[in-house]
């Protein structure tokens, strides 16, 4: 019945901030040399889906640069990267959320996720 199933989660509700690795060499294994970059970047879009649950997901420069530091064939195995679950300040918009991925330099290895507290984010 109807009733015995858990209420389903909102995309998640509210403005929200993780901290978190990316595998990247595990998501373009296989492709294709002049593809891989470009992969690169739409994978970490979809893993902010994963993660946030909003369907507007934006990356931003710096991380952007990042992925193709190394020029398009050779994407770094990991990236660590800071998902912000944001308001959508356009009325208009479609979505009432978006996630804005940014990339954490440092280094990527032996860290796990973290929630990032909105008082000591600034």
């Amino acid at each position: 019945p109807l009733s015995a199933m858990p209420p389903k989660r909102a995309a998640a509700n509210d403005a929200h901030t993780i901290e978190c690795t990316i595998n990247l060499h595990k998501r373009i294994k296989g492709i294709g040399f002049k593809k891989r970059a470009p992969r690169a970047v739409k994978e970490t879009m979809k893993f902010a889906k994963l993660m946030m649950g909003t369907d507007d997901n934006r990356v931003e420069q710096e991380l952007n640069k990042h992925i193709w530091s190394k020029g398009i064939r050779n994407v770094p195995y990991r990236i660590r990267v800071r998902l912000e679950r944001k308001r959508n300040e356009d009325e208009d918009a479609d979505e009432k959320l978006y996630t804005l991925i940014k990339h954490v330099p440092g280094d990527v290895k032996g860290l796990n996720s973290k929630v990032i507290d909105a008082d000591d984010e600034e």
